[in-house]
């Protein structure tokens, strides 16, 4: 519970390990945004980046998985900001006329909202992602030249902005999961995404969160899932990151995990630093049966059947968490 009494949470849905709710575009959104009226509420960005949308509030906090992980192990405390200085890296290899799309975008959102972007580096070198999907179904993938993103960071920090957004250029993911549109299987560059995001947070200790670039920006006339149907009507996916960044708490503050009142997990997606702290802690870590993943790390084969709580649907859970 925090200083003024009101529940801190952690609501997290892991990114590239196809989570029923939530391994889409921003499809965790409902839920989170309904957890978020009866208490604070940590999120990693997986849970509310949908393209051109987002599902944040005004009373999550948005939290990079590195730092996550960091916060629950104790390691790190977290400071309430607002209108963080944000600077954007984008990716050598990004070509001009995509570039130009991205920036339109990048103005638009801080003429509409009022996002404090003090400006963008293009890095010295392309950054060179790769992605693939597992066997298992996950995402995965890999960066050749993954220290030019924090050369191009830091000089962002050098100006003063205190957060970093990454816009790296990927090719065409839909051949990797042909399924993603309609709303089955994992993200494709979701795992690899996590990769650049965590080197940052780890590296410069500020909050980061990574949008891909594409070549093709035009905007599909298929019908798709409603699960990922905001990434589908919008050129770019940096307007998220943008608004999730702008609100992100910083590195060292008066949020300590000691605070930490309930997490939220899917069902059998439970083999994370999260749960493991929240149970050494004794946090109450509800799994959320209806959420299920593409990963089988479960209540039953953890052996924590007295501490983990298995409930059927985020309804239920939010109702024991109003009520407790």
């Amino acid at each position: 519970m925090l200083e003024n009494g009101e529940k801190l949470g952690a609501f997290i849905v892991p990114t590239g390990i196809g989570a029923s709710i939530g391994g889409y575009a921003g499809d965790a959104s409902v839920w989170a945004r309904k957890f978020a009226k009866v208490s604070k509420l940590i999120v990693n960005p997986n849970v509310v980046n949908a393209g051109g949308f987002s599902g944040i509030t005004e009373n999550m906090l948005y939290v990079e998985g590195y730092t996550l992980d960091s916060f629950f192990k104790g390691q790190v405390t977290l400071k309430a900001s607002k209108e963080n200085k944000i600077g954007i890296v984008f990716d050598k290899s990004i070509p001009l006329d995509v570039l130009n799309v991205h920036i339109n975008t990048m103005n638009a959102v801080r003429m509409v909202y009022g996002v404090n972007i003090i400006g963008y580096e293009i890095t010295e070198n392309e950054v060179g992602v790769e992605f693939f999907m597992t066997e298992v179904g996950t995402s995965v993938g890999k960066v050749k030249n993954i220290k030019t993103l924090k050369t191009a960071s830091e000089k962002l920090l050098d100006k003063g902005a205190n957060a970093i957004a990454i816009v790296c250029m990927f090719d065409d993911p839909e051949n990797e999961n042909t399924d993603y549109a309609k709303g089955l299987g994992a993200d494709p560059v979701g795992g690899v995404e996590a990769i650049l995001s965590h080197y940052i947070s780890k590296e410069l200790k500020v909050p980061c969160a990574h949008s891909p670039a594409f070549d093709d920006y035009s905007i599909s006339s298929d019908i798709v899932n409603p699960k990922s149907a905001s990434e589908y009507i919008t050129p770019t996916f940096l307007p998220c990151i943008l608004l999730g960044l702008s609100d992100a708490p910083l590195i060292g503050g008066e949020i300590d995990i000691s605070q930490v009142d309930y997490l939220v997990m899917p069902y059998n997606a439970l083999g994370s630093t999260p749960v493991f702290e929240a149970l050494k802690r004794n946090i109450p870590v509800y799994a959320i049966k209806e959420n299920s993943t593409e990963l089988n790390i479960t209540n039953e084969i953890l052996h924590k059947n007295n501490k983990i709580i298995l409930v059927d649907t985020y309804q239920q859970c939010l109702e024991l968490i109003t009520k407790s």
